[in-house]
């Protein structure tokens, strides 16, 4: 099950777990100040009111570090090793993090020692919580049952959801046979005619969803009995914004038209515009302030192994199909394009120098883009702005590509979260679907949700070449 949070769906398991895992870590810190309550060098504690706030404001730090590790994700792929490894992270993250709070609010200051033994019962805990709860969403405690209206083309791109992220929120029941379904390759199990009493078939077997994925639905759409299923709470939903909603991405295959012209979303108000550019100027003034020795040593060390230039320039496609250049630390051969044709990057590829290996797997060499946003060409969240040539070709090969460029680029984005590195017009496909989702749903507050986990990305290492 999934609701809809600021214009962006979150799974139901998911909310329950961060707040499962709030109330461990404020248990761990309880645990913490208790164990070292006879501590006399440590010092008085603080009155009860200012030890819970301590405890809910750093609990909540420690939740938006698990998060920027990805360990909200639904999407999430790791195995227990690595989600331990998470949450390892996360937990060594916050103690960088939680000294800048105290020094800004000292009041809700945490002796160390109570940190210390409280970070190690907290990792202990998430774990075994993490264990226990992923044992239970493999199941079908948290699963939604599901009714599939149609059994054509339409409901067969049920079959194509290969990810077991995809499919974690929901059990499919049956497939619906009805008039006017294309043949498909459904299994014959899963299909049976339509019930000469709809509503008593879905009573009976506990259906809470009903989704509509009938190839033709002219004269054929059983109006009166979904309105009895709906009345009696059964939810009713179109295949494309149910395999948005549990996906994270708009199904190009199933889309028309009309839909993008109805559908809500899209949105481009003005109080969202200023607040994106304010959220912009604001996060890439602070991270460039952060990064700028980073910044100097990468731009030595560039210079040392191949000399000038230190950045490099290319055109890329912005808002409104706008040319800029872009702005990145060059990480590869000044004779990498000697040709003067776009080169799409591979794996492995031998055009990269040494230091630009480096730079690209810890995705330094995108920091110099914090430029292009403060021109306000770029933002720090958006589609990857790609290169003309490439959408020339990509505009006339792939449905609504030039959809994506309604919105600024940005130098991280919901298809780097959730697709690897793209290399071809399948991935470009694929990365599509996730942009135009992206572009649909954008809010500030999806924005930095999205910012928080690129930090998962970066130390992962996930798609970079």
């Amino acid at each position: 099950m999934a609701i809809r949070i600021f214009d962006h769906y979150v799974h139901m398991p998911v909310i329950i777990l961060v707040l499962l895992e709030l109330f461990v870590v404020l248990g761990a810190l309880s645990v913490g100040h208790y164990a070292a309550a006879e501590w006399h060098w440590m010092g008085r504690t603080s009155g009860d009111a200012y030890h819970f706030l301590s405890c809910l404001v750093t609990s909540i730090v420690v939740i938006v570090c698990l998060a920027a590790m990805g360990l909200y994700r639904i999407a999430l792929r790791a195995r227990f090793s690595g989600v331990t490894a998470r949450i390892v992270v996360a937990v060594a993250l916050s103690g960088i993090v939680l000294p800048f709070v105290y020094y800004v609010l000292p009041s809700l200051y945490i002796h160390p020692a109570k940190m210390l033994v409280a970070a190690v019962v907290a990792v202990l805990a998430l774990m075994i919580v993490r264990y226990a709860f992923l044992k239970l969403v493999d199941e079908s405690y948290f699963k939604r049952r599901v009714l599939i209206l149609g059994a054509g083309e339409r409901a067969e791109q049920f079959m194509k959801l290969r990810r077991q992220s995809d499919r974690r929120g929901f059990q499919i029941v049956k497939f619906i046979t009805c008039e006017g379904d294309a043949k498909s390759s459904l299994p014959a199990n899963r299909i049976r005619q339509m019930p000469s009493d709809l509503y008593q078939y879905v009573k009976t077997r506990r259906i809470d969803e009903i989704v509509v994925a009938m190839d033709d639905r002219r004269g054929q759409l059983p109006v009166r009995e979904l309105l009895e299923c709906r009345l009696e709470s059964v939810d009713i939903t179109d295949v494309l914004n149910f395999l948005e909603r549990e996906t994270g991405k708009i199904n190009l295959d199933l889309v028309r038209p009309s839909w993008l012209i109805f559908e809500a979303g899209f949105r481009r108000q003005l109080p969202r515009r200023i607040a994106q550019r304010v959220f912009d100027v604001l996060s890439s003034s602070f991270v460039l302030l952060l990064a700028s020795p980073i910044m100097a040593v990468t731009a030595a060390l560039i210079l040392l192994e191949d000399g000038r230039p230190v950045f490099y320039r290319q055109r890329r496609v912005g808002k409104n199909n706008v040319p800029f250049n872009v702005l990145k630390f060059r990480s590869m051969r000044t004779d990498a394009e000697a040709g003067g044709k776009a080169v799409w990057a591979k794996k492995d590829d031998d055009r990269v120098t040494r230091v630009g290996k480096v730079i690209r797997k810890l995705r330094i060499d995108e920091l110099p883009q914090l430029i292009n946003v403060l021109r306000g060409e770029m933002s720090v969240v958006g589609p990857r702005p790609e290169r003309p040539e490439f959408v020339d070709r990509l505009s006339e090969d792939l449905p609504y590509y030039l959809e994506r460029h309604r919105v600024n680029p940005g130098i991280t984005g919901w298809a780097q979260l959730c697709y690897p590195y793209g290399s071809s017009e399948k991935d470009a496909f694929e990365k599509l679907q996730y942009d135009l989702y992206y572009v649909k749903n954008r809010t500030l507050i999806f924005d930095f949700m999205i910012l928080l986990q690129t930090a998962e990305v970066v130390l992962w290492q996930k798609g970079a070449r």
